[in-house]
């Protein structure tokens, strides 16, 4: 288990760990994908995102990480799931030095107070400890994190315009980065 905890002036202590199936478990990151789509975040559903698929997407990822495909880490304040973030590790026989980071995601009440840093900070030690040296992500054009992921040190490799369409409509393009760890 992985444990990070932080401590500072804006941000009480977080625990980050690696999440496995538990109703839970799949209650709190559900709630979290539901409001993150219902608020415009663009992580791959549209608003409004009925429940029921939030849950069906957690119950199929926790399921693929209970068997190593992919780890879901979740930040928690005390019993609170504030953020989380995915590793895909089941990548090609041809890319087993690479990962995939996917479903950023930070509560509202939560954002600008060290909890996506501190995920990736972490989803990084762990591509590290699986032998991942090349970890890759995309975010939108349109309102993303391309500025927050410069920050961390991800070099962009391009954009892809029109790529999906926006939890509330209307085309976004995506951009691409990539990291060494």
């Amino acid at each position: 288990m992985l444990s990070i905890d932080m401590h500072s002036i804006d941000m009480p202590a977080l625990e980050i760990r690696a999440l496995s199936s538990s109703a839970e478990i799949l209650s709190m990151l559900s709630e979290l994908l539901v409001d993150v789509v219902a608020h415009g975040g663009s992580v791959g559903f549209m608003h409004p995102l009925p429940p029921p698929q939030a849950q069906a997407f957690w119950r199929n990822s926790l399921a693929a990480a209970d068997i190593g495909a992919r780890i879901v880490l979740g930040a928690f304040d005390e019993d609170t799931l504030v953020g989380t973030v995915t590793l895909l590790l089941d990548c090609p026989p041809n890319q087993p030095h690479r990962g995939e980071i996917a479903k950023l995601m930070t509560r509202r009440d939560y954002r600008g107070r060290g909890v996506a840093s501190s995920l990736i900070r972490a989803v990084e030690t762990l591509a590290a400890e699986h032998r991942r040296s090349l970890l890759v992500l995309d975010t939108a054009s349109d309102e993303g994190a391309s500025a927050f992921y410069e920050k961390l040190g991800y070099v962009r490799a391009g954009e892809i315009p029109d790529y999906a369409l926006k939890p509330h409509g209307g085309l976004t393009g995506t951009i691409i980065f990539w990291k060494k760890v």
